[in-house]
């Protein structure tokens, strides 16, 4: 049994883990490992709004972000995503990974401008980044064989680890929880630059990203999914949507992942910024949407058992203000972190 917690990230602890040290999970779960000289990951998001039916515009800005990433400096592996707003925007976000920091900001100067420095007609764009150390992030897969966001640019994944299943599991994975309470520090604050808008965030904002993988599933375990877990867990993405931000959670976005030739794939992860990982917990742990999302997911596993083919993983970051940035172009007024940001209005 391994730490979540890699060998060279591990100090003397100040904060004490929820869990003793002879702990034995109920279940195997994995994280991914990097190679030894990455201290750094990027998270890059680039989303494109519209209203109705995808247009030639759309298309042509799909195309063109594939492009940048697939030009020098690009990311070590990107997908794409769909999901409608809370106001009916239609949504497609590509999320780009990194492991190398140079590189990053040597191909992000150009990406920006391209991106959120013109206008296109019809069409809200915006880019979301973090670029945490590794001391701020965890992740957590329930098997192996085929890694899902940042930890397809990981060197590898760890054997069985201790810190999982039980409520506070995520925060023990998380490096800097050995010494910090990683509060969160300050409020967002909104800059205009012309028609950009950015958001200044704040210290210990929180991200996560928790998806699910059925394609594997034979029939039987496929109807089992989609009639008894996915709209119990459909029902809590659209709380933390639509009625959120009273508990801390600035936006979220149940997305469904799209294959390359742009079809819906049998993949969704739900996408959410919190004002802390705190808040995150409080939500995970007793809100009533996220008590029947684990119900149904309990019940769903008790009755399957090892035979379950559903894969499930998450990635969590807790970033300090200095790795974070937030610019929007034309978009709805809350999308994303502009949430957060009263001043905006709706």
């Amino acid at each position: 049994m391994e730490s979540a917690i890699p060998l060279h990230l591990e100090t003397a602890r100040t904060r004490h883990k929820r869990v003793p040290d002879d702990y034995q999970p109920p279940y195997p779960s994995f994280v991914a490992r990097y190679k030894p000289a990455v201290s750094r990951v990027v998270m890059a998001y680039f989303g494109v709004q519209y209203r109705g039916s995808a247009t030639a515009a759309v298309t042509e800005a799909l195309v063109e972000i594939a492009g940048l990433f697939a030009g020098e400096g690009g990311p070590s592996h990107w997908d794409r995503a769909h999901y409608v707003e809370q106001a009916g925007y239609e949504t497609i976000v590509s999320v780009a990974y990194w492991d190398d920091i140079a590189r990053f900001d040597g191909w992000f100067m150009l990406a920006r401008e391209a991106w959120t420095g013109r206008q296109r007609d019809g069409l809200g764009t915006f880019i979301e980044v973090l670029r945490p150390t590794l001391a701020r992030h965890e992740t957590l897969f329930s098997s192996l064989g085929r890694p899902e966001g940042v930890a397809a640019i990981a060197d590898g994944m760890s054997g069985e680890v201790q810190e999982h299943a039980y409520w506070g599991g995520m925060r023990d994975r998380i490096p800097l929880s050995q010494t910090d309470p990683m509060s969160p520090v300050g409020n967002p604050e909104l800059i205009r630059d012309g028609a950009r808008l950015r958001v200044k965030p704040h210290d210990n904002l929180c991200l996560i990203r928790s998806g699910q993988d059925w394609s594997d599933t034979e029939a039987s375990e496929r109807k089992l999914y989609l009639d008894d877990v996915e709209p119990v867990l459909r029902e809590g993405m659209e709380f933390l949507r639509d009625e959120g931000l009273a508990i801390g959670c600035y936006a979220n976005r149940y997305m469904q992942v799209l294959a390359a030739d742009g079809s819906v794939s049998e993949k969704s992860y739900g996408q959410s910024w919190w004002k802390s990982l705190a808040a995150l917990e409080r939500w995970a742990e007793s809100h009533p949407t996220h008590v029947r999302i684990f119900g149904a997911a309990m019940k769903y596993l008790s009755t399957l058992g090892p035979s379950a083919k559903l894969r499930l993983y998450h990635e969590v970051t807790v970033a300090a203000a200095d790795e974070q940035f937030f610019e929007y172009l034309n978009c709805r007024a809350k999308t994303g972190m502009l949430a957060a940001v009263e001043t905006v209005g709706g």
